[in-house]
């Protein structure tokens, strides 16, 4: 894939809930900073969960592993069909090099849980088409453009991964029409990809954790583990942190960092704020929103190298955008770690490299800084 520059890669710019879970007919724009929010039980949640397993089957897992209980996805007042098949769509937009490419995925969710439709668009041109043609098999019939001596090939795919994501193996780029379906696959499995939903779990951040891959989970409850491995691998962007908690944490922070407890199981760290005075506190005294607004920092402040996530390897790390979902993205926050918190946000995302989808219970305190969207549901 080629890609112009770093300010040209490819983001994901719309989610379409067709019907998922609350959600009817519904299309959500995405900037680099997204806020969702609205009452709850308005569907929230379930938007960062439908942006969260299209990013897993962009990425080739199986649609058992991303929809473990697909009943829950189906819309509630959605009736069975005379096969008593019950289902689910959810899409999405990306834009890049290519242009908007659009990805569309009908999933049945009952009696058996596979895809039974694809479309993958550009220019108004259908790149890709799937549909279920003989439910005895576990198989879907796809046809993609080619424009060459024949106008499009078919052939089928497996009804339980992402057709979209197994192009780059089944298109042999000979003809312009197939270099186009490939493109714009890699487009949006690149703006797909490489995603981390985070929702940082206080109870499971204030005791010791042995030490690892080093890579932080999303509840956030190896921080003390990552902190052993960042500090020292790059400066600059631990003063950053610092800088970050010292603005909402309470007290004076001099810095922040891991080591081991005094009596403490071997291999294990836990992390501390050294206070500048000779104190260290451990981060198990500190309130739940210190402990989320820290967690939140981090994150925002690292990157694929230090999150678990499964960036596209293909594609230089430059050219990627690393995109995290953060479920209660105030929560515990009190108004000083909330701004402060969404401000940081806002510089990050602002660079190109990282962009956030959030979910919050009120987003007033949002809707005058520069480079939030905010989708009120």
């Amino acid at each position: 894939m080629t890609v112009s520059s770093p300010g040209n890669r490819p983001s994901v710019t719309e989610l379409r809930l067709s019907a998922f879970a609350t959600h009817r007919r519904a299309g959500f724009p995405l900037g680099p900073l997204s806020l969702f929010t609205g009452l709850s039980g308005s569907g929230k949640s379930s938007a960062l969960r439908a942006y969260e397993a299209l990013a897993r089957l962009g990425g080739g897992a199986e649609l058992g592993e991303v929809f473990p209980d697909p009943a829950a996805c189906v819309p509630e007042r959605a009736r069975p069909d005379a096969q008593r098949r019950r289902g689910f769509r959810i899409g999405c937009t990306a834009d890049g090099p290519e242009g908007p490419v659009r990805l569309d995925v009908a999933v049945q969710a009952e009696p058996e849980l596979r895809i039974v439709g694809e479309r993958l668009t550009a220019g108004g041109l259908t790149l890709l088409e799937t549909a279920l043609r003989d439910p005895s098999r576990r198989t879907v019939q796809a046809a993609w453009h080619t424009a060459g001596s024949s106008p499009v090939t078919r052939a089928p795919l497996p009804d339980d991964r992402l057709g979209t994501a197994l192009l780059p193996l089944r298109v042999a780029g000979k003809t312009d029409g197939q270099r186009q379906v490939l493109a714009a696959a890699e487009q949006m499995v690149v703006a797909l990809r490489s995603v981390f939903a985070c929702d940082p779990l206080p109870r499971a951040m204030r005791t010791a954790v042995p030490l690892g891959a080093g890579r932080l989970l999303g509840g956030c409850e190896n921080l003390a583990e990552v902190l052993w491995r960042t500090r020292s691998e790059c400066g600059r962007r631990h003063g950053l942190l610092v800088d970050a908690v010292r603005a909402g944490c309470a007290g004076p922070v001099h810095d922040l960092l891991a080591e081991r407890p005094a009596d403490g199981a071997a291999g294990t760290v836990w992390a501390v704020l050294d206070r500048g005075d000779g104190v260290r506190t451990p981060l198990g005294l500190l309130g739940d929103g210190e402990l989320r607004y820290l967690a939140l920092a981090l994150v925002l402040l690292t990157g694929p190298g230090v999150l678990a996530v499964d960036p596209a390897g293909e594609v230089p790390a430059a050219l990627q955008t690393l995109t995290v979902l953060a479920d209660g993205f105030d929560r515990d926050l009190d108004a000083r770690q909330r701004d402060g918190l969404v401000r940081l946000a806002a510089r990050m995302c602002e660079r190109g490299h990282i962009r956030l989808v959030g979910a919050v219970s009120d987003a007033s305190w949002a809707a005058g800084v520069d480079g939030v969207t905010v989708v009120d549901l």
